[in-house]
């Protein structure tokens, strides 16, 4: 009797090591299964990839004028994507007026914000573009901010995931492509790398 407690004593440790490797490798082939599709989902999100011709538009500032994507070309461009209502746009905005104010002159780079104004609450269009100025007021953001009022851009560039940023070189190549904020070491760091 003892004998046979003790073979199935060890049947059970056998077994419960068995099952403990099993569970390890399912585990282990999840997490690899989860990691690539996380990098799918990563690269769908950010819809344009490095040395790619971004595509070009018109769209108007707050301030009334008109700007062209194509027209920059000589200067590196950091295009974001953003909105009022976002948590991590109002984080990153600080930054990117920092960065502006400091060295996106003697960089040769020019930032420029689009806001999905269509997406800005239930408001009308006016009071959407009221919010926008509030926001840019509030922020004391002097860089160029434009509005994509019937979401014509955005869904050009795959624009997902809000703050996201495209930085483009001088020859007007894609360079990078970032989803999430930044922070001023982050902007200044990815613009060196431009041409």
């Amino acid at each position: 009797m003892k004998k046979n407690i003790g073979l199935l004593i060890v049947v059970l440790l056998v077994v419960a090591m068995i099952g403990t490797y099993v569970k390890q490798q399912i585990d282990k082939d999840r997490e690899i299964e989860t990691a690539s599709l996380g990098k799918e989902m990563d690269e769908q999100k950010i819809g344009l990839k490095k040395g790619d011709i971004p595509p070009d538009f018109t769209l108007t500032s707050l301030d009334g004028d008109e700007v062209t994507l194509s027209d920059l070309r000589g200067k590196k461009v950091v295009l974001n994507f953003w909105a009022t209502w976002c948590p991590p746009c109002k984080a990153e905005m600080p930054h990117m007026q920092k960065y502006y104010e400091q060295y996106a002159k003697e960089d040769n780079v020019e930032i420029i914000a689009v806001n999905l104004t269509k997406d800005e609450h239930d408001f009308t269009v006016d009071e959407k573009i009221d919010t926008v100025m509030t926001f840019r007021d509030s922020f004391e953001l002097t860089f160029p901010i434009l509005l994509d009022q019937e979401r014509e851009v955005s869904p050009q560039y795959n624009i997902m995931t809000i703050p996201t940023t495209y930085f483009i070189d001088s020859k007007g190549y894609i360079q990078r492509a970032i989803s999430g904020p930044m922070d001023t070491d982050m902007l200044k760091s990815y613009v060196d790398e431009l041409d």
